[in-house]
């Protein structure tokens, strides 16, 4: 069947998609702050990446399951990207409308969703396992230094490279497709805060780089910050746009 349209575009009913969309999306932009603020408060996060393995794992094995627990809540909001990003490519008509931005909205938050969830879960899976052998009562000089030099390897590459460098680069393309479709529409605010954020974050990126050349990388951590910031004005502003704006018959996609 297809849609109709009819002159001057009147306004009809909101589809259930695009309001399930639209808090779904309202929904992450304000969730994943809270266990982010939660490390933040109980861990140090993200300063403790930064610090040597032997004050990380300590500190890991004194949060208990408590800490286990939130960086598994962080994870499940970074992969909750992967249908919200499905969603947004959906409604709007945008897979008719912009199919190309459409796809490369869905393809990209999805990775970008999957890879940082993986690079989470190390705190969840396999962190742990590190911290308790670090603290044992009973570990030798050379269990600890074991499980110091297995941490900073996980970190590097587990988050890092896949977590953060990876994942914010998809990031960015998520946000460049958002705000690109945003600017089509008209939606001024969203395709500012999504621009902006993807070269915040794009920037961030700079931080795993200069660590491997043996650089400081501070600076570069502070774009990482705005960016996910900004990540979350994007988001909320998507939301609330979807949840509020009126639907047209236009807007409907041809099924």
């Amino acid at each position: 069947m297809s849609a109709t349209i009819t002159s001057g575009h009147p306004a009809v009913p909101k589809p259930i998609a695009a309001l399930a969309t639209g808090l779904a999306t309202l929904a992450l932009g304000v969730g994943f702050n809270g266990p982010y603020a939660a490390l933040v408060a109980i861990y140090d996060y993200p300063d403790i990446l930064r610090r040597p393995a032997a004050e990380a794992l300590t500190r890991f094995a004194e949060g208990g399951a408590t800490l286990i627990l939130t960086w598994h809540a962080f994870a499940l909001t970074a992969l909750a990207l992967v249908p919200v990003a499905l969603a947004l490519a959906a409604v709007r008509g945008r897979m008719w409308r912009r199919p190309g931005l459409a796809l490369s909205l869905a393809l990209t938050g999805a990775l970008a969703g999957v890879v940082q969830a993986i690079g989470l879960w190390r705190w969840v899976f396999v962190v742990p396992g590190l911290a308790q052998a670090h603290a044992a009562p009973d570990a030798t000089e050379a269990t600890r230094a074991g499980a110091e030099a297995a941490f900073d390897i996980l970190n590097l590459y587990g988050g890092v490279a896949i977590g953060e460098h990876l994942g914010q680069w998809l990031t960015v393309g998520f946000l460049i497709s958002l705000a690109a479709l945003a600017w089509s529409e008209r939606r001024r605010f969203v395709g500012v805060t999504a621009g902006l954020a993807a070269i915040a974050i794009g920037f961030g990126t700079g931080e795993g780089l200069a660590l491997a050349l043996g650089a400081n990388g501070a600076v570069f951590s502070l774009g990482t910050i705005a960016g996910y910031l900004l990540l979350t004005l994007t988001l909320i502003g998507e939301g609330a746009s979807l949840l509020t704006t009126p639907t047209f018959a236009t807007d409907r996609a041809a099924t």
